[in-house]
């Protein structure tokens, strides 16, 4: 993938990907998440998504992809950290299997530059018509988010664990926000993004004279904003603490419990082979520490599992346990945590978790959505310094190999538990 400065703030990032059928054109917009304006950027996408100033209904937008040999359009947004990206994204045959010579790939980047920078705009703002109709679709997300308790603990426990940080913003949204939303405001969360995001260009599947073409294109759209870039917020980490320890009651069946590690201090890139194997090991895989001893043997939880977020140095471990079972599930956690850092690992243990991610990294390149989700990803772990060298898969695959049990216990052994978020049921009263 090469990666190249085209403007202040933006970036193009290309490969001619020519094992493949088809081509992507994806424009990511990245710019520090603000409470002010999270639920209009969690609204944004959905509206976005439903059409341009050139194709503003829904029906027209649907056939004239099915025109183009069933080009896919999507907008969504994705959380990373401390920072907000939106991506809108087109999806499509190259121009070589069009069966007329239709310039398909010049179609494809209408689309995206189109539902980026031309929404559908009614009196100068955003359609109210459709801005209700996807508040309705956000408003019943959000309530299903609540429902879901497994979701709704984690999302506690975050609230807890990043207290008044950036990382602490609801990127999905405030559900008590969302019927106030006007158009208006969310008009003016889509120029400010507009005028102050980190963008980032990705063409995958095109020559280099429909690359040229596709960057010109942006470039000449990018000159009516008055544009100022915002540099994105740092990788972060909580500050090590007392464990905290909370719990709510609910009429349920099953509790759930999240368990928020800190590495105390931002991951560095070199660390993160490290971590990937270190995650596996513990509680990421159907071979991990959790998943066999707590969940298997113990019987102490109807699922256990670890995952770690790069962008906040902090891991998670989620469970959903018997009411009565909790305290006890939480030590089993927490020992085998300890067993990792001080006791022995297996040789077998070790290589069979190597294998399992080696295995799923093999897989990044064989499609370009993996592709693109890769490199961003790699883009935004770079942060500020844009001269970071970006990991390829086969690069990481190599870093996996060389990781050894000592590099594991040194990940490990710098968590410390921060939050301890339970949902339970309310003990019966006795007369």
């Amino acid at each position: 993938m090469e990666r190249t400065l085209i403007a202040p703030g933006v970036h193009l990032s290309c490969d001619p990907a020519e094992k493949f059928n088809r081509c992507r054109i994806s424009i990511h917009f990245a710019f520090p998440a603000q409470r002010a304006t999270a639920t209009a950027h969690a609204l944004l996408p959905l509206v976005l998504e439903r059409g341009y100033a050139d194709c503003p209904d829904m029906t027209l937008l649907t056939k004239k992809l099915a025109k183009l040999y069933g080009a896919d359009l999507t907008v969504d947004a994705r959380p990373m950290g401390c920072n907000h990206n939106l991506c809108v994204s087109v999806t499509g045959i190259k121009d070589r299997f069009a069966l007329e010579g239709e310039p398909l790939t010049r179609e494809y980047a209408s689309i995206a530059l189109g539902a980026a920078f031309h929404p559908a705009f009614v009196g100068g703002v955003f359609d109210p018509q459709a801005v209700e109709i996807e508040k309705q679709m956000l408003k019943k997300a959000l309530e299903d988010e609540v429902n879901d308790k497994r979701i709704y603990c984690l999302r506690q426990a975050n609230r807890e664990f990043f207290g008044d940080s950036p990382a602490a913003v609801r990127q999905e949204g405030y559900l008590e926000e969302v019927d106030g939303l006007t158009p208006e405001q969310l008009t003016a969360a889509y120029r400010e993004m507009l005028r102050t995001a980190s963008i980032e260009l990705i063409v995958l599947g095109c020559d280099d004279a429909q690359t040229a073409a596709i960057r010109d294109a942006l470039l000449a759209e990018l000159t009516a904003i008055d544009r100022a870039p915002l540099p994105l917020v740092e990788n972060m980490a909580t500050p090590r603490q007392e464990p905290v320890h909370r719990t709510e009651t609910f009429d349920m069946v099953q509790a759930k419990l999240c368990m928020l590690f800190t590495l105390g201090q931002p991951m560095q890139p070199q660390q993160l082979a490290a971590v990937r194997l270190a995650m596996a090991l513990y509680g990421g895989s159907v071979t991990s520490r959790l998943f066999l001893n707590v969940r298997e043997r113990d019987h102490l939880c109807y699922y256990c599992s670890a995952s770690f977020q790069s962008f906040t140095g902090s891991m998670a471990v989620n469970s959903g346990v018997e009411h009565a079972d909790a305290a006890r599930a939480e030590q089993a956690i927490l020992k085998e945590l300890a067993d990792l850092c001080d006791g022995p690992i297996t040789d077998e243990e070790l290589e069979d978790c190597r294998r399992g991610l080696l295995s799923g990294m093999n897989g990044v390149e064989d499609s370009l959505g993996g592709m693109e989700t890769w490199y961003y990803i790699e883009v935004l772990r770079a942060g500020a310094n844009s001269a970071a060298p970006i990991q390829t898969p086969a690069q990481a695959r190599a870093a996996l190999q060389a990781v050894t049990k000592e590099d594991v216990r040194s990940i490990l052994r710098q968590l410390t538990l921060s939050v301890s978020y339970l949902l339970t049921k309310e003990e019966p009263t006795h007369a």
